[in-house]
């Protein structure tokens, strides 16, 4: 068990469970999963960037990731249904816990000029959605084979029904807010 699930299940449930006033330890808020997808509009003219980007994708979850396709054709970005456009993968269970562990511990850090991360991110049931923009925060990238920096977003879903909960489960998993 990873040691961000080992403390979210004896320290941070427990506190949760009383800064919540709730009754039940299976209301406590916890991760659902955690998406991460990249998109790229240089992808339509060349579409085997992709493969640099699913393998980048790939080293730094640890997960195999998909190449996504255009649902609709827009003429106005040269753009045709089917064309390959990104790249995205959705851990979940004990990748889920490690890359949450990784991206507060050692990317969020290496973030140039990183105040903490905006409170506009919620949704209004708890998930939490932010951007990096650039890949090379995390360390199983390697710096001399990056040929272009590309952004990604992140997706965290979470079992809280409102803001002031997920808020709650990020800030005690250890996601850096601003004040």
């Amino acid at each position: 068990m990873n040691r961000l699930h080992t403390r979210y299940n004896k320290e941070i449930a427990p506190a949760l469970k009383n800064q919540l006033g709730v009754k039940n330890v299976m209301q406590v808020p916890r991760l659902e999963k955690i998406t991460l997808s990249v998109c790229l509009s240089e992808a339509v003219q060349n579409p085997k960037i992709l493969n640099t980007v699913v393998d980048e994708i790939t080293a730094i979850t640890g997960q195999k990731a998909v190449i996504t396709k255009a649902k609709k054709a827009i003429s106005n970005f040269k753009l045709r249904a089917g064309i390959p456009l990104g790249v995205r993968v959705t851990l979940r269970r004990e990748k889920m816990w490690s890359f949450m562990d990784r991206l507060n511990t050692l990317a969020l850090p290496r973030v140039r000029d990183f105040r903490g991360l905006p409170n506009k991110g919620f949704d209004g049931r708890g998930n939490y959605n932010m951007g990096l923009k650039e890949q090379i925060v995390f360390p199983e990238i390697n710096y001399d084979k990056v040929d272009k920096t590309r952004g990604m977003n992140i997706t965290i879903c979470t079992t809280a029904k409102n803001d002031t909960e997920g808020r709650a489960l990020l800030e005690a998993l250890g996601m850096p807010f601003r004040k």
